[in-house]
């Protein structure tokens, strides 16, 4: 390809509204340009790197086993009604009408369109397992689109589909797509991480998510280290910090605390350890039938509460909500700040978390405004807690899969399998006849992978000050060949087109710009874009017998002998592939 004849418009400045590197970076060089909020043009830079991402995608699913189809964006509102999700999955689901006032949905995820398929065209178990795949355009009707293609309506999303007869074979599958997964993002060239996650509005039983390693991601990843162990921190497991409860040494006593609505000042008013403290967070249960429950939850006044554990305790699991201020006045007498488990106006329901549950003559809200309880002791002060894990790991806990300490980075979600069960088949009544001729409930995973999303993550990984740093596989070119003074000198010319002509032979994925620019706009132009090999041929150069050659990634060209450039340049390129 020639810089002449491709389209290339790079900006010096990126628009206000861009927040993070990756939305300001394929901005400014040109990759998208956008239309309304979180909707974009892949511009000629971006889809190329789009669709070898895709390559890579099609290939390890392709060697994994699954099978290609291509699922319609707009799907019948019916089939969302069937699985309970056209008013469960809420304002994100885009539903449109047409000519005829009937209902339908631009497609943010596919699985009531795909066991809609496998309803239809499964019958035995004879064509079992199988593992149905596309790549399409999803559409999500987010609140507040930001940050590019990072969180933007439309996207481009891999989705996959297996389908298998029992929960043995579902977890085979399952682990195949883990995999390829991890060939997946290996070929990309990315750092990342495989961590157990929450299953979201996905639903199922088994769950892992894949990050990037960034540090702008927006999701926590706990690990230890020493071991193999990682999880979102919505499902890490925090460890109680407390070997034994203490005995009691203080009396109970109310203390002032004027103003003192937070652990944090009561603390530092009564010159204690935040540690000594506990904070309390007040919920109320929406069951479907009968009637609500109030909860008091208890975690250390240094730690937060962690609301996707909360939904999976079995009192939660039917719903819940922040209790409101009048239920709260209503059940202990005072307004939040103050709240606490002991002499409360109404009998509750209380959780402590592992660590609250050990913990002695700690200090907690006394319901009275301006007044908490210092010296409270469970069984003395209080009956013995009912406990549970209620709380976010932060980072130097104790890992409990295996000695060491636990840390935590940040991280962005490109990938997230699920093993569903018959979670869709059951609504949907998908079955198959087993060998004795009877009906069973396909079991069923799910596998998700974002293309476009993949794009930013990687930037947000690889940049620098100049800007973005492609790894190879995902590049929009490979090499650029910048000759200096191309209209001018016939030898640097000749010099140019020989070796664009030879790499193109090689299946190199090279550009060379024949453009009459200034050398420092056509080289900040390219650091910019962010190809990860670049080869300058000048005048003065040549005389010497010399190019330059320089990896996206080093901070200095090197000059090579112009005899030794062409094994120079493939041995850079054998390199920079073998990082994948």
């Amino acid at each position: 390809m020639l810089a002449s004849k491709f389209h290339l418009n790079t900006l010096k400045e990126a628009p206000a509204e861009a927040e993070i590197i990756s939305h300001q970076l394929m901005t400014r060089a040109g990759m998208i340009r956008k239309h309304a909020g979180g909707i974009y043009t892949y511009m000629p830079l971006a889809l190329k790197t789009l669709r070898k991402v895709e390559n890579i995608v099609r290939d390890e699913m392709n060697r994994a086993g699954a099978i290609e189809l291509l699922m319609p964006v707009v799907q019948p509102a019916e089939l969302w009604m069937e699985s309970g999700r056209w008013v469960q999955y809420g304002a994100e689901l885009l539903r449109i009408k047409d000519r005829h006032q009937r209902d339908f949905v631009l497609q943010p995820t596919s699985e009531e369109v795909i066991t809609d398929i496998a309803r239809n065209e499964i019958h035995s178990w004879r064509q079992l397992p199988v593992n149905f795949y596309h790549i399409q355009t999803k559409f999500r009707d987010e609140r507040r689109p930001r940050f590019g293609l990072m969180r933007g309506r439309e996207f481009t999303m891999k989705d996959a589909y297996s389908f298998d007869r029992d929960e043995a074979s579902a977890q085979a599958s399952y682990d195949a797509m883990y995999n390829a997964y991890v060939n997946i993002f290996s070929r990309l060239g990315l750092t990342f991480r495989a961590v157990a996650a929450d299953t979201g509005s996905i639903g199922g039983d088994r769950s892992h998510e894949f990050q990037v390693i960034a540090d702008t991601g927006e999701d926590l990843i706990v690990y230890n280290p020493d071991s193999q162990y990682a999880a979102n921190i919505e499902l890490a497991d925090a460890p109680c910090l407390l070997a034994s409860r203490a005995a009691p040494a203080e009396a109970l006593r109310e203390v002032e605390t004027p103003n003192a609505s937070k652990c944090e000042i009561v603390a530092e008013q009564l010159n204690v350890s935040l540690e000594k403290t506990v904070k309390a967070v007040v919920f109320m249960t929406t069951p479907a039938e009968g009637p609500g429950q109030l909860w008091l939850l208890m975690v250390r006044g240094d730690h937060e509460v962690n609301e996707v554990k909360i939904g999976k305790l079995p009192a939660f699991k039917d719903g819940y909500r922040m209790a409101t201020e009048e239920e709260i006045m209503e059940y202990f007498g005072s307004k939040p700040g103050f709240l606490g488990p002991v002499k409360t106006v109404k009998p509750i329901h209380m959780l402590a978390d592992r660590t609250v549950a050990n913990m002695a003559d700690f200090i907690c809200g006394a319901n009275r405004e301006d007044y908490h309880f210092a010296g409270v002791n469970w069984g003395r002060d209080l009956p013995e807690p009912e406990v549970a894990d209620l709380r976010n790991v932060v980072e130097g806990d104790p890992a409990t899969d295996a000695p060491g300490k636990l840390a935590i980075q940040r991280g962005i979600e490109v990938g997230h399998v699920f093993f569903l069960g018959d979670k869709y088949s059951e609504k949907l009544k998908a079955t198959f006849l087993n060998e004795q001729g009877k009906p069973e409930p396909l079991q069923m995973g799910c596998y998700g992978i974002g293309i476009s999303r993949i794009m930013a993550a990687a930037i947000e990984q690889n940049h620098d000050d100049k800007g973005i740093i492609w790894p190879l596989a995902m590049a929009p070119f490979e090499v650029v060949i910048c000759p200096i003074g191309w209209h001018k000198s016939e030898a640097v010319q000749q010099q140019a087109q020989q070796l664009y002509d030879t790499l193109r032979q090689d299946g190199v994925d090279v550009i060379l710009d024949d453009r009459d620019v200034r050398p420092g706009v056509m080289f900040s132009e390219w650091e910019l874009i962010g190809v990860p090999i670049r080869i300058t041929i000048g005048d003065r150069g040549l005389k010497d017998g010399m190019v330059e050659l320089q990896a996206r990634s080093w901070p200095e060209a090197r000059k090579v002998p112009v005899a030794e450039m062409l094994t120079s340049i493939k041995s850079l390129y054998s390199e920079l592939k073998n990082t994948l």
